[in-house]
């Protein structure tokens, strides 16, 4: 027939979901740029940022059901999953430049502190007190480690057509990415410095919490990847969405050992520590 389907590709219908998503997330940094300048742009910036990121949710969720029902129609074929791949590569890439930049950021204040503004020239400066890497930090870097395992072993498991090891393994990363939020959620609240107030606090915040931010983004993709996997989606030999949470989840993990080594232990090396 000349409408007969004789390649391994798929024409997607037209959708309404990257139009909404891209004006969502400029109304939403606009309303960010706001929130920061009341004094300039007017008081609208919090409800134009949160409207932002509503939308920016409902794309999320709305596209990404449409992708799933691809999927179920038979649409993911080999060559479409191989590409997909190489959408998940490139945007875990693009993740990677943001944390260069904070890692330059922190490294940049570290080597050269007398170009900081006058803070006796040395980074941290005297009178801040460092958290103690191998308290809460190496009990963190221990949790993320113990999550790649699980992580790992329910991907072996989905391959080999063990769905219970895959559910089991997805139980244990989910619980050990809620715990490691907790621990650094109670680490801020005890940590001896603030942000903003000093170079070396606002570069270890922006670091460390813009990890957190994607440890908790993982934990909801691993979340949603258990709904689906009680729901039978996930076969041996179609399981992109959970590869690609899986993906995410060790690039979650190197990334904190580099947080770890470089500004727990390094960055601050020599400086007094926090008795907590």
């Amino acid at each position: 027939m000349a409408g007969a389907k004789n390649h391994d590709y798929h024409i997607l219908p037209a959708s309404f979901w990257p139009l909404m998503g891209s004006m969502s997330a400029l109304v939403m940094a606009l309303g960010a740029v706001a929130w920061m300048h009341p004094s300039e742009m007017g008081s609208w910036g919090g409800a134009g940022f949160f409207l932002g990121l509503a939308g920016v949710l409902a794309t999320m969720f709305f596209w990404w059901a449409d992708v799933i029902r691809e999927a179920h129609a038979g649409d993911h074929t080999p060559v479409v999953q191989l590409h997909l791949r190489y959408g998940m590569i490139l945007f875990i890439a693009s993740e990677v430049m943001f944390f260069v930049g904070w890692f330059w950021a922190f490294f940049d204040f570290s080597l050269f502190p007398t170009a900081l503004p006058p803070i006796d020239g040395l980074f941290p400066s005297e009178d801040i007190e460092v958290l103690n890497p191998f308290e809460l930090p190496l009990l963190n870097t221990l949790i993320l480690l113990c999550s790649g395992t699980t992580i790992t072993w329910a991907h072996h498991a989905i391959i080999h057509g063990d769905r219970d090891g895959l559910k089991k393994g997805l139980w244990l990363t989910i619980i050990l990415g809620i715990v490691f939020t907790c621990v650094q959620a109670y680490e801020y609240a005890h940590a001896p410095f603030a942000f903003g107030t000093t170079p070396y606090g606002s570069a270890f915040y922006m670091a460390t919490g813009f990890h957190g931010f994607h440890v908790l983004v993982g934990t909801i993709f691993l979340i949603v990847c258990q709904v689906r996997a009680y729901k039978g989606h996930f076969t041996p030999r179609q399981h992109f969405g959970f590869e690609a949470a899986a993906w995410y989840w060790h690039f979650v993990d190197v990334v904190w050992l580099f947080l770890f080594v470089s500004i727990y232990v390094w960055g601050g090396w020599g400086a007094p520590m926090h008795a907590g």
